[in-house]
């Protein structure tokens, strides 16, 4: 497939434009520079296509399975506030229809494979350490999921894009409109009561979701109707407190960061705290955290009951009332949470509750 005239100027405009971005930025992020240029970020790397970037087709769940040959990687899961960072081994990798897991010790995944929709490779040769990648998109062409890896796996990674390649490597990326918000009902025609008695008696985390379907309503509206003890407002800065006392005291944590096709999970204590303005980081060796702060618009500590005892939470969301990230004291099912995780968010409700 051929580019078109018009195509063929886009592109190069564009790759103009991402060689000055580049020349003006010490740290340029083809993120960063797919917003300014008012393009995804799919379309600003597929330019690249016959050069440093190579598209794929196929089967997702198939590929991913591959990564298994790969050796320690790292990847970045994000939204449009949080980049999540691990380090470790893909794998094992299993699929139930389009629902996935990995779950090794290292890189904790939940994959929701019908927002799947783009793929390339991508190669960095003045990156330190990783050079190499494979980059995931939804339709609309915004990022769902990267895999880095490093030179000792170079020859696995060229088979992996070999068996993957597409016929197709037009600069071009054609992409749709944005997944549109799912519609919830005004607070008016929600059954409150019947929310919270169903809240009240969860018997397990897995069954918040399909509450809330339930119930058609919002995650951050639910916590309004259904209020104190099970959700209470925090100030938005709460995961400094979260963050700074896990670290201080060693206190292992789970961090879920995510977007609609991806769920990245750190399991373990934080130690390497740094601030950069505007951004909030973790910067430990095997996970890192980057979280601009002016996306943060809500907090909220929330408290799940279960047959293992209740789940407590910070989750933090966007003045979209989308969910950046949840906090939780390291815990697996049939184990209750761990004290010292609960007393932490008792603290923190007595001193910061609004």
């Amino acid at each position: 497939m051929t580019a078109t005239t018009r195509e063929f100027t886009r592109v190069a405009d564009l790759r103009r434009r991402w060689q000055v971005y580049q020349s003006e930025n010490r740290r340029a992020f083809r993120h960063d520079a797919a917003h300014a240029f008012g393009v995804s970020e799919a379309e600003l790397l597929a330019v690249e296509c016959g050069d440093s970037v190579t598209r794929l087709d196929g089967d997702w769940q198939e590929l991913l399975k591959q990564f298994k040959n790969l050796g320690r990687v790292m990847t970045i899961t994000r939204n449009e506030h949080i980049v999540h960072e691990r380090k470790g081994n893909y794998r094992p990798v299993s699929f139930h229809d389009q629902t996935g897991l990995v779950l090794d010790e290292g890189i904790d995944l939940r994959l929701f494979m019908k927002n799947w929709s783009m793929a390339f490779a991508a190669h960095n040769p003045e990156s330190k350490g990783y050079k190499h990648s494979i980059q995931f998109f939804d339709a609309a062409g915004h990022h769902i999921h990267k895999v880095f890896v490093g030179d000792e796996a170079a020859d696995a990674f060229d088979d992996v894009v070999g068996a993957f390649r597409s016929v197709n490597q037009n600069p071009h990326q054609p992409v749709s409109a944005a997944i549109a918000a799912v519609s919830t009902e005004p607070d008016e025609a929600i059954d409150a009561s019947g929310l919270r008695d169903t809240w009240a008696n969860l018997q397990d985390t897995h069954d918040f979701y399909p509450m809330l379907k339930k119930f058609k309503v919002g995650r951050t509206q639910a916590f309004r109707l259904v209020g104190e003890p099970y959700a209470v407002p925090m100030p938005k800065d709460i995961h400094r407190s979260v963050f700074t006392r896990a670290a201080e005291t060693e206190l292992p944590i789970m961090v879920f960061v995510g977007n609609h096709g991806c769920i990245q999970i750190h399991t373990g204590p934080i130690a390497r705290l740094f601030d950069v303005p505007g951004w909030f980081n973790i910067m430990d060796p095997d996970f890192n955290l980057h979280l601009r702060e002016e996306g943060v618009a809500e907090a909220w500590l929330t408290r799940k009951p279960t047959k293992d005892g209740v789940v407590t939470g910070i989750e933090l969301f966007d003045a979209g009332g989308r969910d950046l990230a949840i906090i939780f004291g390291k815990r697996k099912p049939g184990i209750p949470e761990l004290e010292q995780w609960t007393n932490l968010c008792n603290e923190l409700e007595r001193e910061h509750r609004l």
